[in-house]
């Protein structure tokens, strides 16, 4: 895949989180990403993250995950945006359950979540995804 719609930088350095299932193709497309994303922003540490394990506690947490039913990305700054996940495997853990719990904790001050639709190509969702990030990281 080429790089040609990753031309711009962002500004600062930060961490963006990834989350997904390699063994669930609906479920796989961020992490499908992840070269790309690395090469196109050096200044960011893109992350894969099993929620199973020990979940980032930043003041600003950012995460790239997939959404289904959807045909656009989307981004979800509240709680109350999130749909509970199916449980396929123990790998989705409930991601609503999770940031609930850290706020509760005061372990988590702001979060955004990057969903990206399954069901559109690699190519479409870099595209989108650039500007998004360059407006998060600047």
């Amino acid at each position: 895949m080429q790089l040609k719609y990753m031309t711009k930088k962002a500004k600062k350095s930060s961490n963006i989180y990834l989350l997904g299932n390699q063994s669930f193709e609906k479920d796989s497309l961020s992490l499908k990403l992840l070269p790309f994303l690395s090469s196109a922003f050096p200044n960011i540490s893109f992350i894969p993250l099993d929620p199973t394990e020990n979940f980032p506690q930043e003041n600003n947490l950012i995460i790239i995950d997939t959404i289904i039913n959807s045909n656009k990305i989307l981004i979800i700054k509240e709680i109350n945006q999130i749909q509970p996940s199916p449980n396929y495997s123990l790998h989705d853990f409930d991601l609503k359950f999770q940031l609930s719990l850290l706020k509760k904790l005061n372990l988590l001050n702001d979060f955004t979540i990057i969903g990206i639709p399954n069901n559109l190509s690699e190519e479409q969702v870099l595209e989108e995804l650039k500007e998004i990030i360059i407006s998060l990281c600047s």
